[in-house]
Protein backbone atom coordinates (compact mmCIF):
# COMPACT_ATOMS: atom_id res chain seq x y z
CA UNK A 1 0.00 0.00 0.00
CA UNK A 2 3.07 2.23 0.16
CA UNK A 3 2.61 4.80 -2.54
CA UNK A 4 5.30 5.89 -4.94
CA UNK A 5 5.12 9.19 -6.76
CA UNK A 6 6.06 7.46 -9.99
CA UNK A 7 2.92 5.31 -9.76
CA UNK A 8 0.54 8.14 -8.87
CA UNK A 9 0.75 11.89 -8.92
CA UNK A 10 1.47 13.67 -5.67
CA UNK A 11 -2.15 14.78 -5.28
CA UNK A 12 -3.46 11.25 -5.80
CA UNK A 13 -0.94 9.95 -3.28
CA UNK A 14 -1.97 12.60 -0.73
CA UNK A 15 -5.64 11.70 -1.17
CA UNK A 16 -4.83 8.01 -0.77
CA UNK A 17 -2.92 8.77 2.44
CA UNK A 18 -5.85 10.80 3.80
CA UNK A 19 -8.32 8.04 2.95
CA UNK A 20 -6.15 5.41 4.62
CA UNK A 21 -5.57 7.44 7.79
CA UNK A 22 -9.24 8.42 8.04
CA UNK A 23 -10.70 4.95 7.47
CA UNK A 24 -8.10 2.84 9.28
CA UNK A 25 -6.95 5.08 12.13
CA UNK A 26 -8.93 8.25 12.86
CA UNK A 27 -12.56 7.18 12.45
CA UNK A 28 -12.15 3.83 14.25
CA UNK A 29 -10.31 5.68 17.04
CA UNK A 30 -13.14 8.26 17.34
CA UNK A 31 -15.75 5.49 17.50
CA UNK A 32 -13.73 3.46 19.99
CA UNK A 33 -13.20 6.43 22.30
CA UNK A 34 -16.78 7.67 21.75
CA UNK A 35 -15.38 11.19 21.83
CA UNK A 36 -14.95 13.97 19.28
CA UNK A 37 -11.25 14.28 20.09
CA UNK A 38 -8.14 12.19 20.62
CA UNK A 39 -4.60 12.85 21.76
CA UNK A 40 -1.41 12.54 19.75
CA UNK A 41 -0.41 9.59 21.95
CA UNK A 42 -3.69 7.77 21.19
CA UNK A 43 -3.20 8.41 17.47
CA UNK A 44 0.39 7.13 17.57
CA UNK A 45 -0.65 3.93 19.35
CA UNK A 46 -3.37 3.21 16.77
CA UNK A 47 -1.07 4.28 13.91
CA UNK A 48 1.65 1.86 15.01
CA UNK A 49 -0.81 -1.05 15.14
CA UNK A 50 -2.24 -0.25 11.69
CA UNK A 51 1.21 0.35 10.17
CA UNK A 52 2.38 -3.05 11.38
CA UNK A 53 -0.78 -4.85 10.23
CA UNK A 54 -0.83 -3.19 6.79
CA UNK A 55 2.96 -3.13 6.39
CA UNK A 56 3.14 0.61 5.73
CA UNK A 57 5.52 3.29 6.91
CA UNK A 58 4.42 5.43 9.85
CA UNK A 59 5.39 8.45 7.77
CA UNK A 60 2.45 7.67 5.43
CA UNK A 61 0.12 7.94 8.41
CA UNK A 62 1.80 11.12 9.64
CA UNK A 63 1.45 12.76 6.24
CA UNK A 64 -2.19 11.65 6.10
CA UNK A 65 -2.90 13.19 9.51
CA UNK A 66 -1.39 16.52 8.50
CA UNK A 67 -3.35 16.43 5.26
CA UNK A 68 -6.63 15.82 7.14
CA UNK A 69 -5.89 18.93 9.19
CA UNK A 70 -5.16 20.96 6.05
CA UNK A 71 -8.47 19.84 4.52
CA UNK A 72 -10.34 20.92 7.65
CA UNK A 73 -11.63 17.48 8.62
CA UNK A 74 -9.53 17.59 11.79
CA UNK A 75 -8.57 20.50 13.99
CA UNK A 76 -5.40 20.51 16.07
CA UNK A 77 -5.05 22.24 19.43
CA UNK A 78 -1.79 21.41 21.17
CA UNK A 79 -1.56 17.61 21.35
CA UNK A 80 -5.30 17.16 20.85
CA UNK A 81 -7.09 16.58 17.56
CA UNK A 82 -10.83 16.92 17.09
CA UNK A 83 -13.21 16.16 14.25
CA UNK A 84 -15.16 18.84 12.38
CA UNK A 85 -18.42 19.66 14.15
CA UNK A 86 -20.50 18.45 11.18
CA UNK A 87 -19.16 14.91 11.75
CA UNK A 88 -20.31 14.71 15.38
CA UNK A 89 -23.78 13.29 14.51
CA UNK A 90 -22.07 10.37 12.71
CA UNK A 91 -20.01 9.68 15.83
CA UNK A 92 -23.04 9.83 18.11
CA UNK A 93 -24.89 7.34 15.89
CA UNK A 94 -21.75 5.18 15.60
CA UNK A 95 -22.38 5.40 11.85
CA UNK A 96 -19.94 4.58 9.09
CA UNK A 97 -18.29 7.76 7.89
CA UNK A 98 -15.85 7.16 5.06
CA UNK A 99 -13.52 9.83 3.74
CA UNK A 100 -15.88 10.81 0.90
CA UNK A 101 -18.70 11.39 3.38
CA UNK A 102 -16.45 13.38 5.71
CA UNK A 103 -15.13 15.68 2.99
CA UNK A 104 -18.65 16.17 1.60
CA UNK A 105 -20.08 17.04 5.02
CA UNK A 106 -17.50 19.67 5.84
CA UNK A 107 -17.81 21.34 2.43
CA UNK A 108 -21.58 21.81 2.62
CA UNK A 109 -22.22 25.54 2.98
Amino acid sequence: MLLMLSEKGKYAAATENRRLVWSEIVWPLILNLNDVSFTLKQFQYKRDKVAERKNISISVASRGLVSLIQKGILKKEGDTYSIHFRLIPYMRLKAECDYATAIHEIRIK
